[in-house]
C-alpha cells in the first residue's frame, strides 16, 4: 500500500538530492518579502480608512483629552494636526444638543474685555445666575473644536478680518475680539470704535478685526439716524455706500435679518433718495429681501477676487419673544430663563426668509462660507440680555425692569455667550 508524499517531504527529498542551500535561502527570502510587502499594504490601507472616516472621532478624542483643562491651557495646545480638522461636509453642525459642563470656563468676562458694550455685559448689569457660562454645543456626528485665540491670531496674521451687518452682527465681532484680546500685551494692541466702523488692531499679527454697521447690507435712510420702521425706505439695488469699506478685507463675515422684519411689507426704492415719499414702491418683505441679498451678491461676484478674499454669511440669530412656544404660556418672554430648550423652532426664525438666503447663495459664483448658527441658538432661550441691558445709552431703570413683557431684549445675547459658539465654528471653518 503505497501514500502520496507530503509536500514536505518532497522539498526535504528535492534538497538532498537535487537543490544547493544557496537555492533554498533565496526561496525563504522571496517568502518573507512577499509577506512582509502585504503586511504593510494592509496597515497603508487601514490608516487611510482611519484618516478618511474617522476625522470627526479623532477630534473627540483630542477635545476629550483637554476637556479638563482650564481656558488658559487650552491656549498652549497649539499644534494642530491637519489630518483631523473640523470637516463641514462630515458634520451638519445644527443637529446635536447643549451639555452643561461646569468646568467649561469663558475665555473672558464682561469685566474683564475692555471693548464689551454696555447692552450685552450682563452680568456688569446685574444677572445674577451664571449657568449659560457653561453650556456646551455638542454636534452630534463630530466635534466642535475649541476656539484657540493663538490660533486664530496665527490665521488672521497679516490679514483684515471685517464683520459687516446689524448689531448681531457686532454682538459676533465683540465676542471675537473677547476671545484673543486678553492674550495680547496691552502696548501690542488698539481699538477704535466709531458709530459705523470699528477697527480692533493686533499690532504684532498685523491683524485687524474690524465691525462695519450696516443692518440692511444694501443702503436705505435709516442706517444711522432713522429709527421708526415706518419711515424707512431701502435703496434696493445698491451697495456702493458701504462696500467702499469692506473692499481689501482678506476675510469678509456678513450677516443680515433682524431689521428686515419689521412688518409684512417694505418701502423699497430705485435710484435716488432725493425723490423721497414719491420715489418708492412698497413690496412684500421676503421679496425686498431677495432683491437686496442679489444686490449684495453681485457686488462680492463682480468685485472680489475668490483667490484672495474669503466670504463668509451668518445664518438668523433666533429671536425669543413668545415664551408659550417653548411651552411656557405664562411666560414673559425670555424673561427669567435659566435652561436651553430641547426642542424649538419659534416664529422668530423665518424660514421663508432662510431659503430666499439659500436660493441666493447657491447662485452666486464666489463660494459663500454658511455659518449656520439658527437651529442651534434657537435652544438657548435663556441666553439672552433680557432686563440686564441698556436702551437709548442707559440702563434699564427699576420700573422698565419691572415689566419685563415689554422691555427685555430678547434679540441680542450676554457676552460670554452663545455668539462664543458662532464664533467656534467661525474658526472651524477658516
Amino acid at each position: 500500500m503505497s501514500f502520496a508524499a507530503s509536500p514536505s517531504a518532497i522539498m526535504m527529498k528535492t534538497y538532498k538530492g537535487k537543490l544547493p542551500l544557496s537555492v533554498i535561502t533565496v526561496i525563504v527570502c522571496a517568502f518573507a518579502f512577499l509577506a512582509l510587502l502585504y503586511t504593510q499594504s494592509l496597515t497603508f490601507l487601514s490608516s487611510n480608512y482611519i484618516l478618511k472616516s474617522k476625522s470627526c472621532a479623532r477630534r473627540g478624542a483630542v477635545v476629550e483629552a483637554n476637556d479638563h483643562r482650564t481656558a488658559e491651557e487650552n491656549v498652549e495646545i497649539l499644534e494642530i494636526d491637519d489630518r483631523f480638522e473640523f470637516d463641514p461636509e462630515e458634520c451638519d453642525i445644527g443637529k446635536g444638543k447643549w451639555v452643561f459642563n461646569r468646568s467649561i470656563k469663558p475665555l473672558y468676562t464682561d469685566t474683564s474685555c475692555p471693548y464689551l458694550d454696555r447692552q450685552f455685559s450682563c452680568v456688569k448689569n446685574g444677572r445674577l445666575d451664571f449657568d449659560y457660562h457653561h453650556w456646551e454645543w455638542q454636534p452630534e456626528d463630530c466635534d466642535l473644536p475649541r476656539f484657540n485665540p493663538e490660533l486664530a491670531l496665527q490665521k488672521l496674521r497679516g490679514k483684515r478680518l471685517l464683520f459687516a451687518g446689524d448689531s448681531l452682527q457686532r454682538n459676533q465681532w465683540e465676542s471675537f475680539v473677547c476671545m484673543v484680546e486678553w492674550t495680547i500685551p496691552p502696548e501690542k494692541k488698539s481699538m477704535k470704535r466709531g458709530k459705523v466702523h470699528s477697527v480692533f488692531k493686533a499690532k504684532e499679527y498685523n491683524a485687524t478685526i474690524e465691525f462695519y454697521w450696516a443692518p440692511f447690507l444694501i443702503e436705505s435712510n435709516t442706517d444711522i439716524d432713522v429709527l421708526d420702521p415706518k419711515k424707512r425706505i431701502l435703496k434696493v439695488d445698491s451697495v456702493a455706500k458701504h462696500s467702499k469699506h469692506w473692499e481689501g478685507a482678506d476675510i469678509l463675515g456678513f450677516n443680515t435679518y433682524v431689521w428686515w422684519m419689521s412688518g409684512l411689507r417694505l418701502k423699497t426704492l430705485w435710484g435716488s433718495f432725493a425723490n423721497g415719499d414719491e420715489g418708492y414702491a412698497e413690496l412684500d418683505t421676503a421679496v425686498a429681501y431677495q432683491i437686496g441679498l442679489k444686490t449684495w451678491a453681485n457686488w462680492i461676484d463682480s468685485t472680489l477676487n475668490p483667490n484672495k478674499t474669503r466670504v463668509f454669511f451668518t445664518t438668523i440669530s433666533p429671536i425669543h419673544t413668545r415664551s408659550e412656544e417653548w411651552g411656557k404660556t405664562d411666560g414673559l418672554k425670555c424673561f427669567n430663563e435659566t435652561k436651553p430648550v430641547k426642542k424649538l423652532w419659534g416664529s422668530g426664525s423665518d424660514k421663508e426668509m432662510m431659503s430666499v438666503v439659500a436660493g441666493v447663495l447657491k447662485k452666486m459664483k464666489v463660494a459663500v462660507t454658511v455659518v449656520n448658527i439658527t437651529q442651534l441658538s434657537e435652544y438657548r432661550v435663556d441666553a439672552h440680555s433680557s432686563i440686564y441691558t441698556e436702551t437709548g445709552g442707559r440702563l434699564l431703570n427699576d420700573e422698565e425692569k419691572a415689566d419685563p413683557g415689554r422691555h427685555a431684549d430678547c434679540i441680542h445675547w450676554c457676552l460670554p455667550g452663545v455668539p462664543d459658539t458662532w464664533n467656534r465654528i467661525f474658526l472651524a471653518h477658516l
